[in-house]
């Protein structure tokens, strides 16, 4: 098929643009530097340089594309308004461009933000009411919004915590966990399901090409469970190191992420660590259910955590970072 990507520079475009590529699919990837998209130029990619902000670029972008798969959005931003004005807005225009191309399907990577926590124990199905409790949460279900109010057939994908090879988030615990330690926000219950990149990637791209996707909602992960005290102990597994977890209670957690965030606005930078970021941090579970995306697609999960997590430090050693 014809695909084009965006974020295609990113942890997980970039998994997704070399899943296209090993199909032989015709990639095209919306970049806003070509320069860091040289990857992607050894793929045979098609680049258009634009951002989400260029209606030109996205309807260049968009020309003769069977499938759009939006990779892209900001997951730290100075405010709400920030996060809306590219999650959503920039989510709307690119629905409107795939829509005068002619696109037949619109793939939306959203997040488990947008659904919302989780009771522990009832994994989220994608039918239940959204109830963000975030500011990026609110402003990847409004992108969900927009995908479902445009003209276009659509799949709305909500992976929960993405980890792998050319992630950055998990690599902090890595680096953290070199030192023997492991912060935990709470008490170390808190449930979370979890996604392999390269297994993200491909559930991607069978919600482009399974027949019985359009117009659902689903949580693609593996079926196994963990607590984030589990997850960080299979992390030091991983690096061949026992941990010690350093609990972190709410009000201190709350503190503290007050600390990160001024003095990220001090320094004019962003950052994901913010007051806001701890109504995620301190919910009882993240957990989705990927049974009713397998039922549709035959996808299911090459990954679990151990597994995932060995391959994520591997990659990471031989990369220099670690």
């Amino acid at each position: 098929m014809k695909a084009l990507v965006t974020g295609a520079t990113g942890f997980v475009g970039s998994h997704l643009a070399e899943a296209l590529h090993r199909r032989g699919d015709e990639v095209t990837a919306l970049v806003r530097s070509p320069g860091k998209a040289a990857a992607l130029e050894r793929l045979g990619a098609r680049l258009v340089k634009g951002d989400l902000d260029d209606a030109a670029a996205l309807a260049s972008a968009a020309e003769g594309q069977q499938v759009v798969f939006h990779v892209a959005g900001v997951v730290a931003a100075r405010n709400e308004a920030e996060f809306m004005r590219c999650n959503r807005d920039g989510t709307a225009r690119l629905v409107a461009a795939g829509a005068a191309a002619g696109v037949s399907r619109f793939v939306l990577v959203s997040s488990m933000a947008a659904g919302g926590p989780a009771t522990p124990g009832h994994p989220l199905t994608g039918a239940e009411p959204a109830r963000p409790v975030t500011a990026y949460g609110r402003s990847k279900l409004a992108a969900e919004a927009a995908v479902t109010a445009g003209a276009l057939p659509w799949v709305i994908l909500r992976p929960p915590t993405v980890y792998g090879p050319r992630d950055r988030e998990v690599l902090k615990v890595f680096q953290l966990a070199r030192l023997g330690v492991a912060p935990l926000f709470g008490d170390g219950s808190q449930q979370l399901s979890a996604v392999h990149g390269s297994d993200l990637a491909e559930a991607l791209i069978a919600a482009a090409t399974a027949s019985g996707t359009c117009g659902r909602i689903y949580y693609p992960c593996h079926p196994e469970i963990a607590t984030s005290a589990s997850f960080v102990r299979s992390v030091g597994s991983a690096m061949g190191r026992r941990l010690a977890l350093v609990p972190i209670p709410a009000l201190l957690g709350r503190a503290l992420l007050a600390v990160t965030e001024v003095s990220a606005k001090l320094a004019g930078q962003t950052t994901i660590l913010t007051r806001d970021k701890a109504n995620e941090f301190f919910q009882p579970a993240w957990i989705g259910d990927p049974s009713p995306f397998t039922r549709d697609t035959g996808w299911s999960a090459g990954y679990d955590l151990a597994t995932g997590l060995a391959d994520t430090y591997r990659w990471y050693r031989s990369a220099g970072w670690l």
